[in-house]
């Protein structure tokens, strides 16, 4: 057997290809033949290929499967991929478990994770120099831009939730970038319909407020390798709070005027709207329901297109979906 092979993700090997790749144990359990026969039936995965197959009593890998092998662990495995009437199957000639070390030759502790289809690098990069130009308030610019200076590595990879809408890595981003620039559309648009509104409509709090709203997601969630879940002060505070919190910490640091940081703190408790979405006060100013708004479209329409990317069943989608309804697909037009 050649001591060295290609490492190749799991999800690209072909029919007869042997290589070295990195795998999740995402499931194992025992389980008997018809005729009585014990085996163990294990399934590796990456992010888009999971493969289960069995390990029987007399494999040279019976007893580590059994006492060894532990779900939720990364390994990187020497296999044969093979595709059979029972589907993909892994012929497994080495097996150990994945290393720090082994990050040298791409291995990835989020490798299972779902990513954003666009660069987490490239939003961030946007939302910063938006925070940076077009505030126009000099003190709040430097206060917005130096919270997402700090915690950069974080959200370049931070889902926005653990199931409903972008619940995936660099999710966070991709969705406040939306967010921010639905919201300096609607802003745009009511500055020139209400040009005599008293206290003017501040574009600005608007673009802070949009940047932020969720800001507390930072302590709200963790990363792992089955995804986003909630933190300790997650399920005891949640993300609203502690958002207020990392804004008012920053104050300390990047201070900016009173009255300005009162309505941007209303502006993060406010967006949810509702107490029954964790908002314990309703928008109470224009910019408040401005942002509300902003982020309540685009995380439903993400939920919408989710929905849609779906395997067709019909016309209608099941309405088991975060939106809790269906969803109209079209009429199959296809000729019988």
């Amino acid at each position: 057997m050649p001591t060295s092979l290609p490492i190749v993700p799991l999800c690209e090997l072909v029919n007869g290809q042997e290589a070295d790749t990195f795998a999740l144990l995402s499931a194992k359990e025992e389980a008997k033949t018809r005729d009585g026969r014990v085996y163990w039936r294990v399934t590796f995965r990456d992010a888009t290929r999971e493969v289960t197959f069995p390990i029987w009593n007399d494999s040279p890998h019976c007893e580590a499967a059994r006492d060894d092998w532990r779900v939720g662990e990364f390994y990187k495995l020497r296999v044969v991929y093979r595709e059979s009437s029972y589907g993909p199957q892994l012929e497994i000639h080495r097996i150990r478990c994945a290393t720090p070390a082994d990050r040298a030759d791409g291995f990835d502790e989020l490798m299972c994770v779902p990513r954003s289809r666009f660069d987490p690098l490239e939003r961030f990069t946007q939302l910063l120099e938006i925070a940076q130009r077009e505030i126009q308030d000099a003190a709040l610019s430097r206060l917005v831009a130096a919270i997402l200076i700090e915690h950069r590595a974080t959200l370049l990879t931070l889902p926005a939730a653990v199931w409903h809408h972008h619940a995936f890595l660099g999710g966070f981003v991709e969705h406040v970038l939306s967010v921010t620039k639905n919201a300096m559309l609607l802003a745009d648009r009511y500055l020139e319909e209400y040009p005599d509104l008293t206290p003017p409509l501040s574009r600005d709090l608007v673009i802070a407020g949009a940047i932020l709203h969720d800001i507390g997601k930072l302590r709200e969630l963790a990363v792992g390798p089955s995804g986003a879940q909630f933190t300790p002060s997650g399920e005891l505070i949640g993300h609203i709070v502690l958002g207020r919190d990392i804004l008012l910490a920053a104050a300390e640091r990047e201070p900016i005027a009173a009255e300005t940081l009162l309505r941007l703190e209303h502006l993060i408790i406010a967006h949810q709207r509702t107490a029954e979405w964790g908002s314990p006060k309703p928008p109470m100013t224009p910019e408040a329901l401005l942002v509300h708004y902003a982020d309540d479209i685009d995380a439903k329409l993400q939920m919408m297109f989710g929905v849609l990317a779906e395997p067709a069943t019909g016309p209608f989608t099941s309405h088991r979906n975060p939106l809790h309804q269906k969803v109209f697909r079209g009429l199959d037009d296809s000729p019988a």
